[in-house]
C-alpha cells in the first residue's frame, strides 16, 4: 500500500509596503460634475429659488467683468510709463487690490446663494461685456480711458442689478453691489478721470 505524503503549502511572504504608501498623492483624478454652472441648490437663507437664481445670474456677470477689470489694472500697472509713471504705477496697483477683494466678495455671495461662481479665465472671457484690449501697449491716456470704460460697464450693470435684487428681497446682494461694487468703482473712476484733465501745472 503506497502512501502519498502531504505537505502543507507555505504561504508566500507578504510584499513589504512601499515606504511612500502613506504619503503618495493620488494624482490625475477625474470626477463627475456635481453641480452645473447656472444651477442653484437649495439653501435655508429665506430667499426663493427664483430670487437666488436671478441674483446669481446678475452677480456672475458683474463678477466676470470685475475679473477683467482687475486684469486690466494689473496690466496697465505693469505697462505704465511717462512723467507720471510712479504715481500711476502705485495707484493702479492699489485699485487692482481693491478690485481683487471685490472679486472674492462677489464669488462668495454667489456661493452663499447656492450658485456656482464663474472662476476659470476662459469662462470669464466668454461672458464678460468688457472689450478686449490690444495685446500690446497703448498710450497712457488710452489705457486710463479703457479702465474708465470698464468701470462704467460694471457700474451701469451694478446699479440695475442692485435695484432689481432689492425688489426681489435679496438685501444681501443689494448691499454688496451698493456698498462695495458701486462705491468703490465710483471712487476709482474719479481718481482715473482726474488724471485725464489737461491742465497747466505752472501758469494759468
Amino acid at each position: 500500500m503506497s502512501t502519498t505524503a502531504t505537505h502543507s503549502e507555505t504561504p508566500a511572504p507578504a510584499a513589504a509596503p512601499s515606504p511612500l504608501s502613506g504619503s503618495q498623492p493620488h494624482l490625475h483624478q477625474k470626477g463627475a460634475v456635481i453641480q452645473e454652472f447656472g444651477q442653484v441648490k437649495q439653501f435655508p437663507i429665506g430667499l426663493s429659488h427664483e430670487a437666488r437664481m436671478y441674483s446669481c445670474q446678475r452677480l456672475n456677470r458683474v463678477l466676470a467683468d470685475t475679473q477683467i477689470l482687475y486684469g486690466l489694472y494689473k496690466k496697465h500697472h505693469w505697462l505704465m510709463r511717462g512723467a507720471t509713471f510712479y504715481q500711476l504705477h502705485l495707484v493702479l496697483d492699489k485699485h487692482a487690490g481693491e478690485q481683487l477683494a471685490i472679486v472674492d466678495a462677489l464669488a462668495e455671495r454667489v456661493q452663499t446663494l447656492g450658485g456656482v461662481a464663474v472662476g476659470d479665465p476662459r469662462h470669464v472671457a466668454e461672458i464678460t461685456s468688457v472689450p478686449r484690449p490690444p495685446d500690446g501697449v497703448e498710450e497712457v491716456p488710452a489705457m486710463l480711458s479703457r479702465l474708465l470704460e470698464a468701470h462704467e460697464i460694471i457700474l451701469t450693470a451694478a446699479h440695475d442689478a442692485a435695484s432689481r435684487t432689492a425688489g426681489l428681497g435679496d438685501d444681501g446682494t443689494n448691499d454688496l453691489l451698493v456698498s462695495q461694487v458701486i462705491r468703490t468703482g465710483e471712487l476709482q473712476a474719479w481718481f482715473l478721470a482726474e488724471h485725464l484733465v489737461d491742465t497747466p501745472l505752472v501758469r494759468v
